[in-house]
C-alpha cells in the first residue's frame, strides 16, 4: 500500500496530492506562480531596457511632465484586468474547498493535548490516535525509523471514492488538523466547529501533522489516515463496531474484577507511558514550573479517593486534562495504581475499576 508523507516529495514546490481537490489547488497555485512571473519579467524588463537605454552617459534628457492620463488609466486597468484573471478561478477553488455537501461519511476531529480523537457519526466507533514512536528514538537511543514522529498506534481509517466529511473542535487549546496531500488545513478550535471535506481515489497511506503551535508536545501530534477501497472499508467498520460492543461488556466484567498490584502495576505502566509521560515524565519527576511531580507528590501519596478524582475529572484551570472519555475504568484504575506505587511512592494500595466508577457516579 503506497504511503504520501508531508511535502517533503514535492521538493520546495507544493504536492498536488491525492485528491481532484488538492490537484485544483496545486493547479491554482502553479496558474499564479507563472502569472507572477510573467509581471515579474515585463516589470523588470522595462526596468532594465530603461536604465540601460537611457542612461545619463549616452545623453538622456529626462521628460518633464506631471501627469498623464493614458498612463494613469493604463495602470489602473492593467492590473485589473490581472486581479480578475486570478479571482476567478481562486473564488472557484475556495468555493469547491468549503462546501462539504453530499457527503457519504461525517467524522468529528477534535484536537486534544496532545492526540486526535476520531468519532465516526452514526456509526458507533470512536477512539483516540496517538504518536507511537519510540521513546528510544526521541532520546536518540536508537536510530529514527522511516515515519519518525509521524505515527500512531491507531490511524484514522476512510472508504477510497466516498466524499468524507470533518467536523473539527478542540477540548482545550488551538489545533490545525492538516494532511497536505488531501489539500485539507482546518483549525481546530475550542468551542467552535469547522467544517472540511475529501474524497480519495487511491488507497494509501497519507501522514500529515497539527500545523497550529498548541503547546509542549506540538510536535509529537501526528495525524495518519489510512484509505481503504470501500468493500474493505466497511468489513474495517463492522470489526470496530463488533469490537466496540465486546469493550463494554468488558468494561461491566471489570466492575466485578480484583486486579492484584502486579497485574495493575503492568497495565498502569503502559497507560502512564502512552498517556501521562509526556507531561509528568517517564521518571515521575514532572517538569518544574509547568507539570508538577508525582514522585513523592501529595496527590500521589494522599486520598485515594481525590487522586481517583483528578485523573477522571481533571483539575481545572490547568494543564490537567480529564481522562474519564478516553481511558476505561480499569486503564484508569491501573494508571492511578501505577502512579501510587511508582518511583518510590510505595503506598501499596490497589485501586480497582470499581473504585473509578464510584468517582463517576456509575
Amino acid at each position: 500500500m503506497p504511503t504520501l508523507a508531508l511535502a517533503t516529495d514535492a521538493d520546495l514546490n507544493l504536492t498536488p496530492g491525492v485528491t481532484a481537490i488538492s490537484e485544483r489547488v496545486y493547479g491554482l497555485h502553479m496558474t499564479i506562480f507563472y502569472i507572477c512571473c510573467a509581471i515579474a519579467a515585463v516589470v523588470f524588463g522595462m526596468m532594465l531596457y530603461s536604465l540601460i537605454r537611457h542612461r545619463k552617459s549616452k545623453g538622456a534628457v529626462p521628460a518633464n511632465f506631471h501627469e498623464s492620463t493614458r498612463v494613469e488609466v493604463l495602470w489602473t486597468v492593467i492590473p485589473f484586468v490581472i486581479l480578475i484573471v486570478m479571482a476567478v478561478p481562486a473564488t472557484k477553488t475556495l468555493v469547491a474547498m468549503e462546501d462539504p455537501s453530499a457527503s457519504e461519511l461525517t467524522i468529528q476531529v477534535t484536537g486534544s493535548q496532545w492526540k486526535w480523537h476520531y468519532r465516526y457519526f452514526d456509526q458507533g466507533v470512536e477512539f483516540y490516535s496517538l504518536l507511537s514512536t519510540p521513546q528510544n528514538q526521541i532520546q536518540n537511543a536508537e536510530a529514527k525509523g522511516e515515519n519518525y514522529l509521524l505515527e500512531v498506534d491507531k490511524p484514522l481509517v476512510i472508504p477510497a471514492n466516498r466524499k468524507v466529511r470533518f467536523l473539527m473542535t478542540s477540548d482545550d487549546v488551538i489545533h490545525s488538523w492538516w494532511v497536505p496531500a488531501f489539500a485539507v488545513k482546518k483549525d481546530a478550535n475550542p468551542g467552535f466547529i469547522n467544517e472540511a471535506w475529501t474524497k480519495v481515489d487511491k488507497p494509501g497511506v497519507y501522514r500529515g501533522q497539527c500545523a497550529e503551535l498548541c503547546g509542549k508536545d506540538h510536535g509529537f501530534m501526528p495525524v495518519v489516515v489510512e484509505v481503504l477501497p470501500e468493500a474493505e472499508f466497511d468489513i474495517w467498520l463492522a470489526e470496530q463496531q463488533a469490537a466496540a460492543a465486546v469493550a463494554a461488556q468488558d468494561e461491566t466484567a471489570a466492575l466485578t474484577q480484583t486486579l492484584t498490584l502486579e497485574e495493575s502495576m503492568a497495565l498502569g505502566e503502559q497507560v502512564y507511558l502512552s498517556r501521562c509521560a509526556a507531561c509528568h515524565m517517564p521518571n515521575g519527576n514532572g517538569l518544574e514550573g509547568v507539570f508538577p511531580a508525582l514522585k513523592g507528590s501529595p496527590v500521589a501519596l494522599g486520598d485515594p479517593k481525590a487522586h481517583i478524582g483528578i485523573v477522571v475529572h481533571g483539575s481545572p484551570g490547568t494543564a490537567m486534562q480529564a481522562f474519564a472519555a478516553q481511558l476505561t475504568n480499569k486503564e484508569l484504575a491501573a494508571v492511578v495504581t501505577y502512579e501510587r506505587n511508582a518511583w518510590g511512592n510505595n503506598v501499596g494500595d490497589v485501586i480497582q475499576a470499581a473504585d473509578v466508577a464510584a468517582s463517576k457516579g456509575e
